[in-house]
């Protein structure tokens, strides 16, 4: 298969998200990116499990970090008895997939294609598993993508020929796939990005791949949506997720919710996308991340409020189904009611 990150904008590449290679792993540091462009370079499976907690990378960028984590994973205990180096392994795959709680069940499908990917390279007599393991990656990082073109080929066909699209937060792949079909199909399209602070995903990330690859983008602030939707005329409104319950419920970065009801008050389409999450068939068995509240007191680490009042930092926030008019997948656009009519793929991840 060719590689699918192919005609993408630069920070959707592979090499560009982690990659391991000699004996650790390099992550962009989307924290501070485009304003600076950096990599935290990782010597240890401990050290990308903390990078993927203090958010160095984000949207599906913990993936491609967690499974480049388990190469390095790999090339620690290379050299050891294969029983050893197994059980280095399932070990580190325990410490990545719990890098942060609410998508510790999408984690967990990737450190296990990883380790099955190790397994086989021992079983085969090698030494060290690394290399196998950074193929298993990008491998997986390959039937991502193509399979988030699919999902990005139902969504646009809800565009219209000249249209005008709401995001939120940043959906990493979902938004290259989505304008390159746009640009197949023959669809011009102008986007408005609020910008999701605390990290301001949006404005830095999503905004920056919407430029790179040709198209009309502004950046407005999170108390925004509303407002435009109304006098810019948005046509739809649509993000990723964290997490897609069984019964309906997206999981995604917290405002979400707010604009869906924006969304559901002007009459405005909202299509969610990725796939459902089996292992949370309802929503109370999803737990909700709270971060450091300190991080709402500041932008970009610059002070915006008096130092000893409280902050309140929930990372996702929870969409009902009645507010979603879509899911859009890689196997056609579902209703929010009846996700079960989805046919998962084990192990795979559509983020």
């Amino acid at each position: 298969m060719e590689r699918q990150d192919k005609d993408l904008a630069w920070m959707l590449q592979y090499d560009n998200i982690a990659w391991y290679e000699n004996g650790e792993v390099r992550i962009l540091d989307r924290r501070i990116y485009p304003i600076e462009v950096k990599f935290v370079v990782c010597k240890s499976h401990q050290e990308v499990a903390q990078a993927i907690t203090d958010m160095v990378t984000q949207s599906a960028g913990p993936y491609v970090a967690a499974a480049m984590g388990m190469a390095l994973a790999a090339y620690e205990c290379r050299g050891q008895k294969a029983a050893a180096q197994l059980e280095h392994l399932r070990q580190a795959a325990y410490t990545i997939s719990h890098a942060r709680p609410t998508t510790t069940k999408r984690m967990q499908g990737v450190v296990s294609g990883c380790l099955d990917a190790a397994k086989a390279a021992l079983d085969a007599g090698k030494a060290d598993a690394s290399l196998d393991v950074r193929d298993c990656a990008i491998e997986q990082n390959d039937r991502r993508y193509y399979r988030i073109g699919q999902v990005a080929k139902y969504l646009v066909e809800k565009f219209p020929s000249h249209g005008t699209i709401m995001t939120q937060c940043f959906a990493e792949t979902i938004v290259g796939q989505m304008l390159k079909e746009a640009s197949l199909q023959g669809k011009e399209l102008k986007l408005f990005c609020p910008e999701t602070r605390p990290y301001f995903q949006g404005s830095r990330l999503t905004a920056t791949v919407c430029h790179d690859m040709g198209y009309d983008v502004t950046v407005i602030t999170d108390n925004m949506p509303a407002a435009v939707m109304k006098n810019e005329g948005v046509d739809v409104f649509t993000s990723a997720a964290d997490v897609i319950c069984g019964d309906g419920h997206v999981v995604n970065k917290v405002g979400t919710y707010q604009i869906a009801i924006a969304a559901k008050y002007h009459g405005i389409p909202y299509y969610a996308t990725g796939a459902p999450d089996f292992g949370h068939e309802t929503i109370d068995t999803v737990k909700i991340e709270f971060r450091d509240p300190d991080f709402v007191l500041q932008a970009m680490g610059t002070p915006t409020a008096n130092q000893n009042v409280k902050g309140y930092y929930p990372a996702f926030d929870i969409t009902p189904p009645e507010l979603v008019t879509g899911v859009a997948t890689d196997q056609g656009m579902f209703s929010p009611f009846e996700l079960n009519k989805y046919k998962p793929i084990e192990g795979e991840i559509t983020v």
